[in-house]
C-alpha cells in the first residue's frame, strides 16, 4: 500500500536562501515518495525519461523536461533515467524567499502571477525549455548575487512565456494560501496525520484555539474552500495515486482514503477529477501500456 503524502522539509544550504542541485547521476529511488512541501520547485531534465505524477496530473517523458510545482502541491519524484551526458537539476525556494512583499510590487506582478498558475503545476514546452534550460543547468556554479540575479532573469522568463501547459487544467490543486502561517501549518499537518479517519470540526477549531464558527469562517477567508472540501481534496489525491499505481480495489481504496461511503467517494472523486474512479484506472493502465 502506498504511503499518504509526506510533508518534506527543505533546507538550503549554510548563506543561501534557496536550494538548487544537479545530479549528474541517475540516483535510484527505490522509495520515491508521495510528498509536498510549501516551497515552490523547479525540475529541469535535459536527457532522462521518467514519470511526472503531480496532483492528478500522470504523464511519461522521454528525453527532457521543465516543469513548475507549486507550494504544497503532492508530486513524486520524476527521473526513471538518465542518458548519456544527462542530468537533473532542481530549484526549491519558498514563495516569499526575498521577502514578503517582494513578489508583491508592480514590477514583480507577471512573476507573483505564475507563482498562481504554478499552484496547478506547469510542463514548459520546447522553446522556452530549449531556452533556459543551460542557465538552469548554470545556477549550481553561482553563488550571492550573482545567483539571485540569474534566477530571477529565469523566473522573468518563465513568467513572460506562453509555451507551457497547464497539468492541472480542471482546477484540481491542494494548496493553502500563506496567510496566518502558524494556525494554517498545524491544520495542515493534522490533516496529513489524520485524514485516513474522520476529522471533525470541533478537534480541529480546538486544535488551534478557535470556536468552530470562528475556524470555519477563518480556514475559508485563507484557503478559498471550507475545511471539508479541503480535507476531500486530500483523499481524492491519495487516491489518484493508489489506482494508478497499485492492484488494490476501488472499493478498498475508498476506505484506505478515508471515505466512509462508496456513492459519497464516487461523486467526489468524479467532482474533483471529470470522471469516475473505474474510468480513471482504466485510462492510466491503458497509458502507462
Amino acid at each position: 500500500m502506498k504511503s499518504k503524502p509526506t510533508l518534506e522539509k527543505i533546507t538550503p544550504s549554510f548563506g543561501s536562501s534557496m536550494l538548487v542541485k544537479k545530479h549528474e547521476q541517475f540516483l535510484k529511488r527505490t522509495n520515491a515518495f508521495w510528498h509536498f512541501h510549501p516551497e515552490i520547485e523547479i525540475v529541469y531534465v535535459n536527457k532522462g525519461k521518467g514519470k511526472r505524477h503531480i496532483g492528478n496530473h500522470i504523464s511519461y517523458f522521454n528525453n527532457s523536461q521543465l516543469v513548475l510545482i507549486g507550494s504544497n502541491l503532492p508530486h513524486l519524484g520524476f527521473v526513471d533515467r538518465l542518458t548519456t551526458n544527462g542530468s537533473e537539476t532542481l530549484i526549491q525556494f519558498k514563495p516569499d524567499f526575498l521577502g514578503k512583499e517582494f513578489f508583491k510590487i508592480p514590477e514583480m506582478t507577471a512573476i507573483d502571477q505564475l507563482f498562481e498558475r504554478a499552484k496547478k503545476g506547469i510542463r514548459f514546452n520546447i522553446e522556452i525549455k530549449k531556452r533556459i534550460g543551460a542557465k538552469i543547468e548554470k545556477l549550481i556554479d553561482l553563488e550571492g548575487a550573482n545567483r539571485i540575479i540569474s534566477f530571477l532573469e529565469i523566473l522573468k522568463e518563465l513568467a513572460n512565456t506562453d509555451d507551457y501547459t497547464i497539468l492541472n487544467a480542471d482546477g484540481f490543486a491542494f494548496e493553502t494560501i500563506p496567510q496566518d502561517n502558524e494556525k494554517i501549518d498545524l491544520v495542515f499537518k493534522h490533516i496529513n496525520e489524520n485524514f485516513k479517519r474522520h476529522i471533525s470540526l470541533e478537534e480541529v477549531a480546538d486544535l488551534v484555539s478557535m470556536t468552530v464558527p470562528a475556524f470555519c469562517r477563518f480556514f475559508k477567508k485563507t484557503t478559498n474552500k471550507t475545511f471539508t472540501k479541503l480535507v476531500n481534496e486530500y483523499r481524492v489525491v491519495h487516491a489518484t495515486k493508489l489506482l494508478s499505481e497499485s492492484q488494490t480495489s476501488i472499493t478498498d481504496i475508498c476506505y484506505e482514503c478515508g471515505f466512509n461511503n462508496f456513492s459519497h467517494f464516487n461523486k467526489l472523486f468524479k467532482e474533483f477529477t471529470g470522471k469516475p474512479a473505474s474510468k480513471y484506472r482504466r485510462e492510466m493502465s491503458n497509458f502507462i501500456q
